[in-house]
This record gives C-alpha cells, structure tokens and sequence, in this order.
C-alpha cells in the first residue's frame, strides 16, 4: 500500500492529537514533578498531610511534589485549579469531607465524575473541643444550655455547607442549637476558643494536637458510634441520642478522565508511604484511624459513600 506524504503527515497529526488527549501514560508518568493543590491554607490538617506525603512519596515516585496552597469557598476555589489542569495526573489535590459536602449541596460547581479518587489518606472522628478551662464540664451541661438558650453558644466552624454545618444543623434539629461562627483560616478556628471568640470548637483532634498535649483544649463529645480510645472518658454521640458520625476523611484525588494506569501507579506509591513507620507515626500524631489507607480500587466507592451520608444527614436535619 502506498502512503502519500500528507497521509504521513494526517497520520502523525492525528497520534499527537490522540497523545495530548490521552495525557502522560503511565511508562513515562509521571513525566515531571506532580502539583499538590491543597484547597486551604497553611498549617491546617490538609496541609500538613500534603506536606508529609510529599516529604515521604517523593522517593517513591520518583518526582518532586510541590505543595501550593489555594484557599477559598470550602475548597472550591483549590477543586477549581485542579480541574483546570489536563486529566494527566500531574496535578493532584487533598481532596477532603468539608469539600466534598459542597457536592451534597445545591448546585455544586463540580461533580463525581469530574474527579477520580487515588487514594483515601485519613479518617479520623470529629469531636466538639473547649478550651480547658470553660465552664462547661461536660457535653451534658453545654447541650442543657444550648437548649435553654437557643442560639447563644457559638461554635467556631470552617464554613456553612461544611461536614461541621451539616452536623451542628442536625443538632439543631435535636434541639441542641448553636450559633455557628466560620473561620476560614485553621489557625485563627484553634484558637478562638482560647480567646473567647467562640465557646466551642468543631474540628478533629490531629489538628489541635498541639493544644491537646498542652492542656490547653478538652473534648466534650466525639462523633460517632463508640468512645475514641485515647479520650475514654469522652462520650460518643450515639450514646448520647444523636445517631450522626460523619467522619472527616482526607484523600487525594486527580481529574476525571485521568488514565486508570497513571492513577494505579500514583496509588501504588501511596501505598508504599502509608506503610512506612514515618507515615505510620504521622497517623498517631492524628489521632487517625491506623488502617486508614484504601487504594485507588475502594477509593471511589468510600467517597461516594461518604456523600451518601451527607446527603441522608441534611435530610434528618431538615
């Protein structure tokens, strides 16, 4: 068969086409150092998990990972970067259930199929903190004045449409209602309850570690079904009437249409790190769940459950 010189030429064209289409493959992915968006700012638990995976997996990937922190709108303004990227796999983002709940949301800018999730990196409960010295002892006499004065404790929260806004909201409903008081920055939310700007605090223990260990927070409640092993003396939810646990799970997810290989291979490198002694105490230090890692194959299906749950928690709270 005869090749004319432009049938040479469609030919070539139409392989580099189906090339940039197709993005990075996985023998030469990744091809250069892989972006790490973290949709918050700095010093936050998403941002010290970017940061220890990408001090711990860039030898197993074998690239750099520069972390750049995009703040903004619970996450969407970080989501809104990656997705501007091609769906090659050399931008990634900590993707978390405060960002994620936007999809539980009306009219969220982004969708399950926008993203592909490489890997769950986190789960850990959420708890109600106060500083070590309030007044309030225990969950039952901060719940008994939520009740008689309805609005009148305020508790510092990431954001409305948060894991934190759907959980207070459902409160609510219960009759335990509190005014909610955003902060968008982690570090001004961990220490308005030290200052006196909020009497309470939403958040999870390996982001106040610090304050923990320094006796200058307390937990009064962790969500869930079962006490957190090292609060024993802290209730869990349930055991208190309310059935919600929406745990906080921090993940990393690439864009939708991403080759399943390249996704593969990133997550076979996470898994490397999750099993090293110094992710393994990072996890500790987080008072995270020790089996926290899933792969790339249960990633998808715990995410959407996740959603799932949200969804049916807005739903009681209405």
């Amino acid at each position: 068969m005869h090749l004319s010189r432009r049938d040479v030429l469609a030919g070539g064209a139409a392989l580099v086409a189906m090339t940039a289409a197709g993005g990075v493959r996985a023998q030469d992915y990744p091809s250069r150092p892989i972006e790490l968006v973290v949709p918050w700012g700095p010093g936050g638990g998403a941002d010290q998990l970017a940061r220890k995976i990408a001090q711990l997996g860039e030898p197993e990937i074998g690239k750099p990972m520069p972390v750049v922190n995009i703040p903004g709108g619970t996450g969407a303004t970080g989501m809104a970067k990656l997705l501007a990227n091609p769906a090659d796999g050399q931008t990634a983002a900590i993707y978390i259930a405060d960002s994620h709940a936007l999809l539980a949301g009306k009219n969220p800018r982004w969708t399950m199929d926008d993203i592909a999730p490489v890997a769950v990196l986190i789960q850990a409960p959420s708890f109600i903190f106060v500083a070590q010295d309030s007044r309030f002892k225990t969950w039952d006499d901060f719940a008994k004045e939520a009740k008689e004065k309805a609005g009148a404790l305020k508790v510092a929260t990431l954001g409305f449409g948060s894991v934190d806004d759907f959980t207070l909201s459902f409160l609510g409903s219960k009759g335990v209602k509190v005014n909610q008081v955003p902060f968008s920055k982690p570090s001004e939310r961990y220490v308005s309850i030290l200052g006196g700007h909020a009497d309470a605090l939403y958040e999870q223990a390996g982001d106040v570690g610090s304050f923990l260990n320094g006796k200058q927070m307390r937990p009064l409640l962790v969500f869930g079904a079962k006490r957190f092993e090292a609060f024993p003396d802290t209730p869990c939810s349930k055991e208190v009437g309310f059935d919600i646990a929406l745990p906080q799970f921090r993940s990393l997810v690439v864009r939708g249409g991403t080759p399943p290989e390249n996704i593969k291979k990133l997550s076979d490198a996470l898994a490397k790190v999750a099993a090293s002694d110094g992710y393994k105490a990072f996890l500790k230090e987080q008072f995270a769940d020790a089996n926290s890692f899933i792969d790339q194959s249960g990633a998808g299906a715990f995410v959407a459950k996740q959603l799932e749950d949200m969804k049916s928690a807005i739903k009681q709270a209405s």
